[in-house]
């Protein structure tokens, strides 16, 4: 007994998504559809490019990891999210929420330098097409890949461990559907405006310097866009590059906005709002965006359906 009364008084509470909503039923059945539409996206996107021998470039691998990033970050919040809401038990235990920030943490970190190398491998080929091979080879991308998940969970290591050992006073009810850090932090009694430096500093070097990185390529790649020949040509690589951008906007820009205004009284609902921009449509868009317009994302997906149609 005094070891369930000892948990229960270390558990949080998930208010959910826009708990005040009149038609919560309705929000949170649309989140749950677009989750699985997301994974399902994402895990055709995946099986396509390692089941195809010609999607085995830098381009395909970097946006393979980008799908595995997606559909793991969906499905760290989404279905608890999901399993609170329908059962009406809004508790998450200390480990629980702990585990759920690191992973959360660990991919939203990550995702930022994958996009940052993708941007980077379309601004070589679109600018510097002759030196690609050499610039892009595959133990450079294998490298830089591993670089991007290490570093994307040292830092999730770093900005879980040390929150969570912060001292709580009063309530533990989370203004949120999952475990975020700023959130988190507005629980604690303690004196936490040294720890905000730190996640702003933090910030700034993965979410506003990649950001800044990525506009530069596409600036780069859309001057060298404009001096092409073909009309044809030029519009079709406007198009993907202003697609890019949108997707790329709308992950880092609600990130830029919660964590660089760590201080700022922003309310529980624009923190929502925002993560469901930035955490759960952006994961379904990136494998439309980045794929279905291309070609030989296309051939591989009619090979594939050629294939169950014989089986």
């Amino acid at each position: 007994m005094g070891g369930g009364n000892e948990s229960a008084t270390t558990d949080f509470i998930l208010a959910g998504l826009f708990p005040e909503f009149q038609h919560s039923i309705v929000l949170n059945s649309i989140i749950i559809l677009i989750y699985i539409l997301a994974f399902l996206g994402n895990i055709l996107l995946i099986v396509l490019i390692w089941g195809d021998s010609r999607l085995h470039t830098p381009m395909y691998i970097l946006l393979s990891q980008l799908s595995l990033i997606d559909l793991t970050l969906t499905s760290t919040i989404v279905p608890k999210m999901a399993s609170n809401f329908f059962t009406g038990k809004k508790t998450i235990s200390w480990i629980g929420c702990g585990t759920q920030s690191f992973f959360f943490l660990m991919l939203g970190m990550s995702e930022c330098l994958i996009l940052t190398l993708m941007a980077y491998d379309r601004y070589v080929a679109v600018c510097n097409p002759l030196h690609y091979p050499i610039i892009m080879n595959p133990k450079f991308c294998l490298h830089m890949i591993a670089v991007c998940w290490i570093g994307g969970s040292i830092g999730s290591f770093i900005h879980t461990v040390y929150p969570m050992h912060f001292p709580i006073c009063g309530s533990r009810e989370i203004h949120h559907f999952f475990c975020e850090v700023p959130v988190l932090i507005k629980l604690s009694c303690e004196d936490t405006s040294v720890y905000q430096s730190v996640v702003v500093v933090t910030s700034i070097v993965l979410l506003v310097l990649p950001f800044s990185l990525i506009i530069a390529s596409y600036t780069l790649i859309f001057l060298a866009v404009l001096r092409m020949n073909s009309v044809k040509g030029r519009k079709k690589a406007l198009a993907t590059c202003s697609s890019h951008l949108t997707v790329v906007s709308l992950f880092f820009g609600p990130n830029i906005f919660i964590y660089m205004t760590f201080t700022s009284s922003h309310s529980p609902e624009q923190d929502q709002a925002l993560s469901v921009f930035s955490n759960i449509l952006t994961p379904l868009m990136n494998p439309l965006i980045y794929s279905l317009r291309n070609k030989e994302v296309v051939a591989a997906l009619v090979k594939l359906k050629g294939r169950c149609g014989v089986s």
